[in-house]
């Protein structure tokens, strides 16, 4: 029999509802995250055949369209750095990669600076709130640095460097960190029937799908921004398409604070990371022969500052770190779009009309198309027939996906070397602009094969790291899983060195090669975490 979730005495709820923008601490007698009207339950109920997800609330909607405005400032931006650092700030090949790479690190280096802010002092509203006025800053700023009149007074990579690195790179980490849990956490927890017996809406599925739709909005901004901004600069000037991004994502903004007053915000917690240090030290001292966990010292504590539901989280915290210390390998060679497949491209024939980082195009768009497919087709398909893929099954997918798209990438790049008139382009007499005989449209399979990675790899990491972590520690794992990809920039910045033709041919067959066996280690070390997985509890704080 279906159970509701009572409020236990000195209990501390995951979740408190937002009433006229306060926080209405009366939430928390129905338990985290359940209505008052009593529709949702914890337990799964007795009668239920099938679970299915629920729809998004409009609130929720918000925060999603002020993240597609967000991914439009951003991609719409910096698909165009690679270009307009060589042909506008004469910068080289490698040397506008070394750049673009550092842009990666310094957007994803903040990451848990965010996390720590908002779980800490301010509440994600207030940080995402904050660190977006900051990211607005640099973008008008990266606008100035562009004019005709910054570039000719010497101002031009100065005004780029410290929009970029200091005012856009700590923005965009501070909101990242933050806003797909916020998002995640504006769904009501638990089970809800619909109108059909037997048939629940099931929150773990509703926010799957919510995670899904976010990244939907991700790509779908990016696509947008891709699209319209090369143009404008190809057509018009590089000031007015950096222009573009900061007007939209001031359009971000306001959609994003209009909902203030309706949001469900999780108060801060305090010293979190203190209090996990002291939850750690206490484990270690009343380590005890034959526990399962080490952590499972700190289980049962009296007088302490936690219970066993955060102990219990921290542990899986702790697993998911593991699993994403593979994750720098993956982004090491997403990250190549923004930089050598465009450094590709710009060396095969191409009609006059496109520009060639507009290619990036191709990756927005098949993810805006497969992932709608596969959340309501794929996926469910999937569950029906009892093959419900476990989060490391998912990611291995996606790693694996990547690898074949990347050995791809390494042959088209040894067949434009076979190609004349220039071949690996270190004659002495290669023009500027120089390409070989093969067409650009070869670079859509590659494109393509990322985007359906990420629907594997990057969606379900980000979902795994909110499932995973106690309340408290929601933001501080997101930036964790994040932060792998500033793992993933450095990488890439390290490999800048060789990012000239022809050595960049063995950079792609290296970063191949080595996530490829790294996928194999990555399924077999951590395959029975899905078995744990399934089975796991996660309507707890």
């Amino acid at each position: 029999m279906a159970t509701q979730l009572n409020g236990r005495p000195g209990s501390t709820s995951s979740q408190e509802k937002a009433i006229g923008g306060v926080y209405d601490d009366s939430y928390d007698e129905f338990g985290p995250g359940v209505t008052k009207d009593g529709s949702n339950v914890i337990e799964a109920p007795a009668d239920m055949i099938r679970a299915v997800p629920g729809k998004l609330s409009v609130w929720t909607m918000l925060v999603v369209v002020m993240e597609l405005c967000e991914r439009f400032a951003y991609y719409g931006a910096s698909l165009m750095f690679s270009i307009y650092l060589q042909k506008i700030l004469l910068q080289s090949k490698p040397q506008a990669v070394a750049l673009n790479r550092v842009n990666q690190f310094m957007s994803y280096a903040t990451t848990i600076l965010g996390a720590v802010i908002a779980d800490q002092w301010l509440g994600k509203f207030k940080t995402i709130l904050i660190f977006a006025s900051l990211y607005l800053v640099g973008l008008i700023l990266l606008t100035i640095s562009s004019a005709d009149f910054s570039i000719d007074g010497g101002f031009g990579l100065a005004g780029f460097c410290i929009s970029v690195f200091a005012f856009i790179g700590f923005g965009t980490g501070g909101i990242k960190s933050n806003v797909s849990s916020f998002m995640a956490e504006q769904i009501p927890l638990g089970y809800k029937p619909t109108k059909t017996p037997g048939v629940y809406e099931d929150s773990k599925l509703t926010i799957e799908r919510g995670f899904r739709y976010f990244y939907w909005s991700i790509n779908l901004g990016a696509f947008i921004g891709q699209l319209i901004c090369p143009q404008v600069a190809k057509n018009k000037s590089y000031a007015m398409a950096f222009m573009i991004p900061a007007i939209v994502f001031f359009v971000g903004i306001v959609v994003f604070v209009a909902g203030s007053k309706r949001y469900i915000k999780k108060k801060p917690q305090g010293t979190v990371l203190t209090k996990v240090w002291r939850c750690m030290r206490y484990a270690r001292k009343n380590k005890k022969e034959g526990q399962a966990h080490w952590l499972d010292g700190a289980l049962g504590a009296e007088n302490v500052e936690w219970n066993d539901e955060f102990v219990i989280g921290l542990q899986r915290s702790l697993r998911a770190c593991k699993v994403f210390l593979f994750y720098p390998l993956y982004w090491a060679l997403y990250n190549n779009m923004s930089d050598n497949f465009i450094n590709q491209g710009l060396t095969m024939k191409r009609p006059g009309w496109l520009s060639v980082d507009q290619l990036n195009v191709v990756n927005s768009l098949v993810l805006v198309i497969s992932i709608p497919i596969f959340d309501n087709f794929v996926f469910p398909l999937l569950r029906r027939c009892g093959l419900r893929m476990g989060p490391i099954a998912r990611i291995t997918t996606g790693f694996v996906i990547v690898v074949c798209g990347f050995i791809y990438v390494t042959v088209l790049q040894k067949i434009i070397y076979t190609k004349g008139p220039y071949y690996d382009f270190t004659g002495p007499d290669v023009p500027v602009g120089a390409t070989n005989d093969i067409s650009v449209w070869f670079q859509i399979v590659p494109y393509a094969a990322v985007a359906i990675s990420e629907i594997f790899a990057s969606v379900t990491g980000l979902e795994f790291a909110f499932s995973q972590a106690p309340a408290e520690l929601k933001s501080v794992l997101t930036a964790v899983f994040l932060f792998t990809n500033c793992g993933g920039a450095l990488i890439g910045l390290i490999l800048a060195i060789w990012g000239g033709d022809p050595q960049v041919l063995y950079v792609f067959a290296a970063e191949t090669a080595v996530l490829g066996v790294m996928s194999v280690v990555f399924y077999f070390c951590f395959r029975h975490y899905d078995v744990a997985l399934a089975e796991q509890e996660q309507f707890h704080s």
